[in-house]
């Protein structure tokens, strides 16, 4: 132990410390053809980027920095109004956050969700991301590393749900909004609550819990995001600490895969 010691202080004095974890830049690219309401939930961290949500009208951009280890998730509501005094409650048609135009809960499902955990210690350095339908789907969202962040990692690469899967969803999973037209995909775990659906209970495991049916309709939507609760084997990715940062794009198309 003693040599072992020496020999790490000797490589910390040779090369010195390792270089510190730079921020990460997350830009919001708006591709909807109408306003979404970004809003974002840190999860480990005081951290609130920018400010837990905001504004993003048609192809309009927005850029925030997290700090190194930084955890939590993004998603767009739709259909929102608010106060401008801010004295009153607001609401969102998907999405909301309890009225707040500044989350400090999460949205209310169905929504669709891009969730990040940022290299530090606990994650040997790499940064880990997803897409998940686990809370059913609202709006499209895409996920692409910068360049920076590529370096031979096959699995440093763009995911997301480019379908609009509201227009596949199931009639008993459907959510219509007050015109009447579909504005949300419900998961099964929400709309019938049974552990099968829900991975609880005596199907609280992987090896209980496999894709039902309905879920089976996102995968097939979206085939790279999370689907049901253990669907991780195709739907985690990675980045090595040093990505420059992400965009992260609502109703994305094809196109920004590359």
């Amino acid at each position: 132990m003693e040599s072992l010691f020496f020999f790490v202080a000797a490589v910390v004095l040779f090369w010195g410390p390792a270089p510190a974890i730079a921020a990460t830049a997350f830009t919001f690219h708006n591709k909807c053809r109408y306003t979404v309401w970004p809003a974002t939930l840190s999860g480990n961290t005081a951290t609130r980027l920018g400010g837990g949500g905001f504004e993003l009208r048609p192809n309009a951009t927005a850029s925030f920095s997290a700090p190194p280890s930084w955890s939590g998730r993004f998603w767009a509501r739709t259909g929102c109004s608010f106060d401008p005094t801010g004295t009153a409650p607001g609401h969102c048609d998907t999405g909301d956050c309890g009225g707040a135009l500044l989350c400090s809960v999460g949205g209310a499902p169905p929504v669709t969700l891009a969730e990040f955990t940022l290299a530090g210690p606990s994650t040997g350095d790499k940064d880990f991301y997803d897409v998940s339908l686990v809370d059913g789907y609202n709006v499209g969202i895409g996920v692409r590393p910068a360049s920076g962040g590529q370096r031979g990692d096959n699995r440093c690469q763009y995911t997301g749900c480019v379908a609009d899967v509201n227009k596949r969803c199931p009639t008993e999973l459907r959510v219509a909004g007050a015109a009447g037209h579909t504005v949300a995909c419900r998961s099964a775990c929400e709309a019938f609550g049974a552990s099968e659906y829900c991975c609880t209970g005596a199907h609280g495991s992987p090896a209980s819990c496999g894709p039902s049916r309905y879920s089976q309709v996102f995968k097939s939507a979206c085939p790279a995001a999370y689907s049901y609760a253990y669907d991780d084997a195709t739907s985690t990715f990675t980045c090595a600490s040093g990505t420059q940062g992400y965009r992260i794009t609502f109703c994305p198309t094809a196109g920004d895969r590359i």
